[in-house]
């Protein structure tokens, strides 16, 4: 069937997403999904929003949520751009922002969703070596692009970038755009988000699935000065006017709105890394400092891919990535809950010595 196909999909290398199993009794640490349920807030709300009024159109503008957004993060509504997830929010930063005629600018261990994007829109980039610690070094950046995007803290290594050098990035490189992507910002990073009324060129995305637990309902949202939110909706509209759905909006409104529920159980994460990185590190791995749901480990005496499979033999899945050859070592694992990590550390200490 491959005569059909446009010529660019020939040329594509999609993204793949990690594995989703059908087998009912792993233990899932490989694709930093929250370990804990959301909020009964939102299954109450979206539960009350199942009713006949779901053969209507939602909301194309999804005004409640942006203001409850905007609302949690002392900005105004016109600041807030929502779609579905926050990878759809991304495509549409990457076609609004990003595609001029210098490279974007990227590290060259990250999320591997951006060199996709750039196949799909042809984009022109330049992938820029982190250091021999895994970290990003702003000072690469320091040259003419098209826009410069990366997570915070980045991804799979977990490593968070400090918000005064991203502010002296964004000095730097005031005539194009800087996307600070916060995926998972809220297990012990800083937000760039006070910065954004001070600098015109920042956007910061963020997402529900991880933090407040929400990654079945696919609601992802970017901040940022009005005239970048005005390219996003500009783009969103040319492609999909009602990408929040009725059931979407309520569970993300109650989500943004239920902050004890939030503040705990990011809390609760982020203790279970720290004892799971303590006992880790006890075992002889080297773990690299996380301000995620996750961490990146690697042992000097098994290689990542074996260690994932025997993990997988005793019925844990993990994340192991075979590119770039820098990161083969190492296997990054979700948080799970206090049981799952238990049961972790019981099946690392049945392999030792490796």
């Amino acid at each position: 069937m491959s005569q059909f196909w446009s010529d660019i999909v020939h040329e594509l290398t999609p993204y793949v997403p990690g594995e989703q199993p059908k087998v009912k009794n792993l233990i899932k640490l490989n694709t930093n999904e929250n370990p804990y349920g959301p909020s009964p807030q939102v299954l109450a709300a979206i539960t009350a929003q199942a009713t006949d009024e779901l053969r209507l159109y939602p909301d194309p503008n999804s005004e409640r949520l942006r203001h409850a957004i905007a609302e949690f993060h002392g900005l105004t509504a016109n600041q807030v751009f929502v779609g579905n997830g926050s990878d759809e929010v991304l495509a549409h930063v990457f076609l609004a922002l990003l595609k001029h005629s210098r490279p974007l600018l990227f590290p060259d261990i990250t999320y591997s969703f951006y060199p996709v994007y750039c196949g799909l829109y042809g984009i022109e980039y330049d992938a820029l070596p982190l250091d021999r610690h895994f970290e990003i070094n702003i000072h690469d950046y320091d040259r003419p692009n098209g826009g410069i995007i990366f997570p915070n803290p980045n991804a799979p290594t977990g490593i968070p970038i400090e918000l005064t050098r991203i502010e002296a990035l964004l000095q730097k490189n005031r005539h194009s755009v800087v996307v600070i992507d916060e995926a998972y910002v809220d297990f012990g990073t800083e937000s760039a988000v006070r910065l954004i009324n001070d600098y015109p060129n920042l956007l910061v995305t963020q997402t529900f699935s991880k933090a407040r637990s929400l990654a079945g309902l696919r609601v992802g949202y970017a901040l940022g000065q009005q005239d970048l939110i005005e390219a996003l909706v500009r783009v969103k509209d040319s492609f999909n006017s009602y990408p929040i759905d009725k059931l979407a909006e309520a569970g993300a409104v109650a989500a943004m709105q239920d902050v004890d529920y939030f503040e705990k159980i990011r809390e609760k994460v982020i203790a279970t890394r720290e004892s799971l990185v303590r006992q880790m590190e006890a075992m002889g791995f080297v773990v690299l400092p996380s301000g995620g749901n996750f961490i990146f480990a690697k042992h000097a005496k098994i290689d990542g891919g074996t260690l994932a499979e025997r993990l997988r033999e005793q019925y844990i899945i993990v994340r192991h990535f075979k590119k770039p050859e820098r990161i083969t070592p190492f296997v990054r694992i979700t948080i799970g809950t206090e049981a799952q990590t238990a049961q972790l550390l019981s099946a690392l200490a049945t392999m030792m010595p490796f």
